[in-house]
């Protein structure tokens, strides 16, 4: 896994551990300029003669969707896998060999798969770049910096915040890349709000504290409601967990439209979605909420910018 020093070209993506400051100021810097020429209604053409493979073999919409659309906005093309039950996998076919063939066909793969750990397995074998679009419960970089974007532009910057992460954080890969990223700032505060039986992992405790970064834990959304700049909220993984796991936390932590009106008039509320209960839908009424507006529209103008750097000097 190489790290990105400022150059991205031909560079496969697959951890947010490759990016330093410089290199997300690149990304959010071109991802503004693509959300402003599009506002402008200008017409792209940067990924001209650009193909694109999205391959995954878990359901998805909006990453799916995204990665799409990002590649179409940028005039490139695209195949669009999704559903391996009606590819050679069912043959059993090996994720290595997959990849091995749509490497012909493309100029890049955009990669979802349950495992944690197969996006680098892909890179391995794969002589066009693999961009990690979620790997079982590892890392989901593009969507850390999707996130870490919206923070910055809603805020007005980074440094200095209060960010609240609640749900399912051992399971939940969105909140593992994004707080690595977070960790790269200063003074930033985090606070964990979630079961004690789906922490946040150890390892990645560890690095932020290594890194400066404070953290605390809360049994209780209302005590840190009024404190927080960002609420972050994820669902409870059913798919990654053990049943009796999922069946005791389900439905614990949950954000209503009551409490969201105790937050900062200046702070959001974001989610990766889907949602699945821990946000009921008063809540998307609240100037705060942006998973359904802002959020959603930089996953697209992020990938823009990665597309481009990945794909061309």
């Amino acid at each position: 896994m190489r790290q990105v020093n400022g150059n991205f070209y031909h560079k496969s993506i697959i951890s947010v551990d490759q990016f330093s400051k410089k290199d997300i100021d690149v990304i959010f810097k071109r991802a503004a300029s693509y959300r402003d020429a599009l506002k402008r209604g200008d017409v792209l053409d940067d990924l001209r003669g650009k193909l694109v493979t999205a391959l995954f073999y878990e359901p998805s919409s909006r990453t799916f969707g995204s990665f799409i659309a990002a590649t179409q906005r940028l005039g490139g093309g695209f195949i669009p896998i999704q559903g391996v039950q009606f590819s050679s996998v069912v043959k059993g076919e090996t994720l290595e060999d997959t990849i091995r063939v749509f490497s012909n066909y493309s100029d890049a793969i955009a990669l979802r798969h349950p495992e944690e750990g197969a996006a680098k397995t892909a890179a391995a074998v794969s002589p066009v770049p693999v961009i990690n679009a979620g790997d079982g419960t590892g890392e989901h970089p593009t969507q850390a910096l999707l996130d870490l974007f919206t923070i910055r532009e809603g805020l007005g910057g980074i440094e200095g915040l209060v960010i609240a992460m609640m749900g399912d954080l051992k399971y939940g890969r969105t909140v593992h890349s994004l707080a690595k990223l977070l960790s790269l700032y200063k003074k930033i505060r985090l606070v964990f709000v979630c079961p004690s039986e789906s922490p946040m992992p150890a390892p990645i405790v560890a690095l932020l504290h290594k890194r400066g970064v404070k953290t605390s834990t809360a049994s209780s959304l209302a005590d840190i409601i009024r404190d927080v700049d960002v609420l972050y909220l994820t669902r409870v993984q059913k798919e990654r967990m053990p049943k009796d796991v999922y069946e005791k936390i389900k439905g614990r932590f949950i954000l209503t439209g009551a409490l969201a009106k105790k937050m900062k008039k200046s702070a959001i509320i974001m989610h990766p979605l889907p949602r699945v209960g821990e946000i009921t839908p008063d809540v998307d009424e609240n100037p705060r909420a942006v998973y359904f507006s802002d959020q959603m529209r930089n996953g697209m103008y992020v990938r823009m910018a990665l597309l481009k750097l990945v794909l061309k000097k």
